[in-house]
């Protein structure tokens, strides 16, 4: 869902080329074998025959990303090598097939294609019969961009709904960790590793040692950790609790709120878990006993949930800004001015720890260019998008209430249950039946196979069946309720005042702030992000903020 909200509309300037264009393709290709039809080799040959059917085109070349979900454009190295190529003057008009296979993200395909449309870069999806350069070339494409998106979101569904049926099964999802190796949904003891992690639980419960000092005692010891550099106090917790240890299996301690970025979020809370206890007690690497007093220790060791919340909620807004150029956290910053004023800002903690991009000793990437923004603008902005929220909460409230019509009209009616059971029940019965009628000898041992075969894959369908239209319509009726909660949070809306630190605490979930001047700001109270455009002037005696654009962006829920 989009809704621009801003009174102006730019209409980019069109420039007639007579030279040849450089027309170049982008393909995101499957690495499945048998997928012939788009591989790479084959849309190299489609496209170059393609663009050689018109004698005012020049092939620019094609750029291709390898079995790359196509929801984010972040890990598309070919897409956006492809961009800065288009955007430093190398090529005139881009190619597709569809736009699925250009990106099943709206708001990444809108944005992009505005941006080159206005250097006079223009994008042309073949299959669905869509070039940026038309007049309704945007609407179009926005409705197809839209259709893949929800496609992206079913399909997303439908993988978390058999990773979890999975799981509630037993097989391990994961990769290897230190102790266990893991294969085929299966967990294999690695011996000389879980003496490792026999020796960390030791010096913790029976020596009383911290994992500050165990991490340094393992690095002098000349012992290394799994994927990072060194121990850390970090590292050592981790370890301590690992449930798989014990022989115990949790799952989904992480989870992806959102399928179009990938993201992932430690889960505490917002999904449930899958809890197996005694999942693999034959190479379980620690007993009970001692895994009982090590999470008691680590219970007695931990900060009072009173310390723990006067440390994260020191600020207004702890921890809820984001980099929007390397991704990591803003932290506070206050500098005493001659005057005798304070002034607070806030700032990118890589670019404020590192300076500009660089490499460091060990050859990682560190620093940014991420700017800061002043404490009295961000709670400007965010109570100027809480208020503007307020001005147009009944169109607001409108297009929610439509949107709650449109999910529940296309929820799939769960089939009945009893009738499902008594047929399952009957094939059940039939199966029994076909197994006497082979013990009398009155059927053969291969019609009996083949009949329960048959009977088998039956019943599996019907359970199946049964199962996805309860998913579908769980996953339906939850989308409704959470967008009932937010049209009754943006009726309850006041005028807020900047000063108010509170409130803005409460309605703030998180802001990503650019370098551009953008700032996107996700609050608690609606569904979506409100992208404000804005500038500062004047000091600390006369500070003004002026707010150029608004959008509302990225629908938080998926319908």
């Amino acid at each position: 869902m989009k809704t621009n909200v801003s009174n102006f509309i730019t209409v980019p300037s069109i420039s007639i080329k007579t030279k040849k264009l450089r027309v170049c393709a982008y393909a995101r290709v499957s690495t499945d074998k048998d997928d012939q039809a788009n591989s790479y080799e084959s849309q190299v040959r489609y496209f170059t025959e393609y663009i050689k059917q018109h004698s005012d085109w020049i092939f620019a070349g094609i750029y291709a990303d390898e079995g790359i979900s196509g929801t984010n454009t972040k890990k598309r190295h070919e897409f956006n090598r492809m961009i800065v190529d288009a955007e430093n003057g190398l090529i005139d008009l881009i190619l597709t097939k569809e736009v699925s296979r250009f990106a099943r993200n709206t708001v990444d395909t809108l944005s992009i294609t505005r941006s080159l449309k206005k250097k006079g870069i223009y994008v042309i999806f073949v299959n669905d019969n869509i070039n940026t350069a038309d007049g309704d070339g945007e609407l179009r494409l926005s409705i197809m961009a839209t259709i893949a998106q929800d496609e992206s979101r079913k399909t997303s569904e439908r993988v978390k709904w058999g990773q979890k049926r999975q799981m509630e099964k037993g097989v391990v999802f994961g990769r290897d960790m230190l102790g266990y190796k893991v294969e085929g949904g299966k967990l294999y003891l690695n011996e000389k590793e879980a003496e490792i992690v026999k020796l960390i639980f030791h010096k913790f419960t029976n020596e009383g040692k911290g994992t500050h000092v165990i991490a340094r005692e393992l690095r002098e010891a000349g012992i290394s950790p799994m994927r990072v550099k060194e121990w850390s106090n970090t590292v050592i917790l981790r370890v301590l609790r690992n449930e798989k240890y014990v022989g115990d299996l949790c799952q989904k301690k992480t989870y992806t709120p959102d399928y179009l970025s990938h993201d992932k979020k430690y889960n505490r809370g917002a999904e449930e878990k899958v809890y197996i206890k005694d999942h693999h007690p034959e190479i379980a690497i620690i007993d009970r006993d001692l895994w009982d007093r090590t999470q008691a220790e680590l219970e007695r060791r931990s900060p009072s949930p009173e310390q723990k919340a006067k440390h994260s909620n020191r600020y207004w807004c702890s921890g809820k800004l984001i980099c929007g150029e390397c991704g990591g956290h803003f932290t506070s910053r206050t500098q005493h001015l001659k005057n005798g004023t304070i002034y607070k800002a806030w700032r990118c903690w890589e670019s404020s720890k590192h300076g500009l991009p660089k490499l460091d000793p060990y050859g990682n990437n560190v620093g940014c260019v991420g700017r800061s923004i002043g404490d009295r603008t961000l709670r400007y902005l965010t109570a100027y998008a809480i208020n503007m929220i307020s001005v147009n909460r009944d169109s607001i409230v409108a297009q929610l209430t439509q949107i709650i019509k449109e999910v529940l009209a296309e929820t799939p009616q769960a089939p009945s249950k009893e009738k499902i059971e008594k047929q399952i029940e009957n094939l059940q019965k039939k199966k029994m039946h076909i197994i006497d009628l082979a013990a009398e000898g009155l059927i053969s041992k291969t019609d009996l196979k083949e009949q329960n075969a048959l009977y088998t894959a039956q019943i599996d369908e019907l359970t199946v069946k049964l199962a996805d239209a309860e998913s579908a319509a769980v996953v339906s009726n939850g989308q409704a309720k959470q967008l009932e909660q937010y049209i009754k949070r943006i009726k309850e809306l006041t005028h807020v005042e900047d000063d108010n630190e509170q409130i803005l605490h409460n309605a703030l979930k998180k802001a990503i702030v650019y370098n551009d001047g953008y700032v996107d700001m996700y609050l608690n109270i609606i569904p979506f992000c409100v992208r404000i455009w804005y500038k500062t002037s004047g000091k600390m005696d006369y500070f003004k903020v002026e707010v150029t654009n608004t959008e509302i962006i990225n629908s938080d829920v998926q319908f």
